[in-house]
């Protein structure tokens, strides 16, 4: 069997995610949802080891999902509403399914990340997650330490990349993106998965709704050696903001904490190249190779 072929078969083989026990809506969700198949197979008159033949997923996948154990796929509610005959009422179940099919955490920045009308970032150890391709994220997960199984990754992956509907918002939100250089000279998951990286730079930084800088090594001392600068602005004329070396890296929304924050981001745009000058700098890193 080639590489390819084994991979297609591990995905037929687990079709899903666990589901996280301290997610009380994505439990409860994924319940529902399990025991809804449950009822309709048991409906039809299909036992389990008949149902999973007849959607070619194994039989101890079928009693995970329909115990609310694990996600399903849309590729697998669509099977098993082609199998029992559901027209179309098992695959609707997917529009619940895909809001809790990522970590709560994951879910909770970007609901956020959603509602922002400006973002300001700062980032100064590795790319920020709303600027990575999916294999450049994923050199990241898997030089983490964590031993995650090629499932958690393709998860953990999936996840990062759903985040960047931030991109096609209308209207757009103003987001502002400032890169230590040090991040963007790292070749983290090879050569070419570095190039493609930098190139996705090159694409995003162009988008009107976006300024991309790069902050020099050679700048010397700024706000955001204490750690990542993020500051979220909201229609309703709130905002949110967090720094890993304020407030004890607690999310702040009082006008004063924000002021400080906002101070301190201010601050390291203007030390940094221009946007121009960033623009040019990732141009030549990508003529070095």
């Amino acid at each position: 069997m080639s590489v390819e072929a084994g991979r297609l078969a591990s995905e037929a083989d687990e079709p899903g995610w666990e589901v996280d026990p301290d997610d009380d809506w994505g439990v409860a969700v994924i319940a529902t949802v399990g025991r809804q198949l449950r009822l309709r197979r048991e409906a039809v008159g299909m036992r389990v080891p008949e149902f999973a033949k007849a959607v070619g997923y194994g039989e101890d996948l079928v009693y995970k999902i329909e115990g609310g154990k694990r996600i399903p796929r849309q590729e697998y509610l669509d099977k098993a509403d082609e199998v029992l005959g559901a027209d179309g009422l098992v695959s609707a179940a997917w529009e619940d399914v895909k809001k809790v099919r990522y970590p709560k955490k994951v879910r909770d920045l970007a609901e956020r990340e959603a509602k922002a009308i400006e973002m300001g970032v700062y980032v100064g150890l590795s790319v920020h997650g709303l600027l990575q391709t999916p294999e450049h994220a994923r050199a990241l997960f898997e030089v983490s330490q964590s031993a995650y199984s090629e499932e958690e990754l393709e998860r953990l992956v999936a996840a990062r990349m759903a985040r960047k509907s931030i991109f096609e918002r209308s209207p757009a939100p103003l987001l502002s993106f400032v890169q230590e250089e040090v991040t963007l000279r790292r070749q983290v998951g090879g050569t070419m998965v570095w190039r493609q990286q930098l190139e996705h730079l090159l694409a995003v930084a162009q988008l009107r709704n976006v300024t991309f800088q790069v902050m020099p090594t050679d700048s010397g001392a700024h706000p955001g050696l204490s750690g990542k600068i993020e500051v979220l602005k909201f229609e309703d004329g709130t905002a949110l903001g967090r720094s890993d070396g304020a407030f004890n890296g607690r999310p702040v929304s009082e006008p004063k904490d924000l002021r400080i924050l906002e101070l301190r981001y201010s601050t390291i745009r203007a030390m940094a190249l221009t946007p121009r000058e960033s623009l040019a700098f990732v141009e030549r890193l990508l003529g070095e190779t």
